[in-house]
């Protein structure tokens, strides 16, 4: 098997957290927000909750550098869209609007795609 392409997986993570930073900020806050039960920004940073996001953002782009060893990219895309559903079930489950949960799932879709662009890159 070959070595896991850490640069990659790091890149990744890296872009893919940004990214949520601007899903959840400037492109789809407002709308995210308004469907979240009218969340407000808090008044401390959520630093748990980031480094939460972050450990998961590591470990599926440790997965997607897993599937890319082994051509497996079926696989990755068939994670992806399982954790893209789970997320999209569970914003319902919250009662959270339509559009709010299809933002949270749309993330892991997009943040996916890009994790695996970037292991074909570096």
């Amino acid at each position: 098997m070959d070595p896991l392409n850490w640069p990659a997986i790091i890149v990744g993570t890296l872009i893919a957290f940004a990214l949520g930073m601007l899903w959840f900020g400037p492109i789809f806050g407002k709308a995210w927000a308004k469907g979240s039960h009218g969340i407000k920004p808090p008044a401390r940073l959520p630093v748990a909750a980031m480094l939460l996001q972050l450990a998961g953002t590591f470990l599926l782009a440790l997965v997607i550098g897993l599937t890319a060893q082994v051509n497996a990219l079926g696989t990755a895309i068939a994670a992806i869209l399982a954790l893209a559903v789970l997320q999209l079930a569970g914003g319902l489950f919250s009662q959270k609007s339509g559009a709010a949960a299809l933002i949270d799932g749309g993330y892991v879709v997009v943040m996916g795609a890009l994790m695996i662009l970037i292991q074909g890159l570096l």
